[in-house]
């Protein structure tokens, strides 16, 4: 079983990254955009690997904290939650959003997440009421990094959405809306505020 993996960073888009070991072997990793935003871009980067192995494919996810990989661990736990939508989950609200909607019964949280129904939602947070206290406290928002939103942010934002799950079209009219209000986002927040918003 993978611990983490450690290495140079090649290739970073907002649902996966590349990560080159100290050995070669370069290794393509599933994010979600909490861990997305929250890396740099710098040459050398650490992720807590989850595995998901079928008979088809062999995936990693990875995590910028461990606490983000065990919420994700528990999220699978719960029937009707796969791998997939646990990283959707994890692309709409940040790890400490998760844990305040299974603490105060928060519904409404989950069924906004895409792929997550009424009974779905009632039973995460039933499965995982009092198993997700990790002593994290209430961190904010990574803040908008001040550089010019161009047609290639767009475009990124986008095909992102597209591999979570959401139809292209359906969500071109609200990035074109919060880009007019946030014209300096970075694409994980441009993503983030999409989720929210539809």
């Amino acid at each position: 079983m993978i611990e983490y993996i450690k290495g140079r960073l090649v290739e970073k888009n907002p649902t996966d990254v590349v990560v080159e070991s100290a050995s070669g072997v370069a290794y393509m990793i599933n994010v979600s955009l909490c861990t997305s935003s929250k890396i740099k871009d710098t040459e050398s980067i650490k992720l807590y690997i989850h595995t998901v192995i079928r008979e088809d494919a062999h995936q990693l996810f990875g995590f910028f904290t461990r606490e983000e990989r065990e919420i994700f661990r528990k999220l699978i736990a719960v029937s009707g939650v796969g791998a997939g939508t646990a990283r959707t989950i994890l692309s709409s609200m940040d790890p400490q959003d998760v844990i305040r909607a299974v603490s105060g019964g928060d519904v409404s949280s989950f069924k906004n997440v895409k792929g997550i129904g009424l009974k779905t939602a009632q039973r995460i947070i039933l499965d995982l009421k009092g198993k997700l206290d990790f002593g994290m406290g209430d961190a904010e928002l990574p803040g908008l990094n001040p550089y010019e939103a161009t047609a290639a942010l767009r475009t990124e934002a986008l095909d992102a959405l597209e591999i979570l799950g959401f139809v292209r079209k359906n969500c071109e009219r609200y990035v074109d809306e919060i880009l007019q209000k946030f014209p300096a986002t970075t694409v994980e927040n441009l993503i983030k505020m999409t989720l929210k918003a539809m």
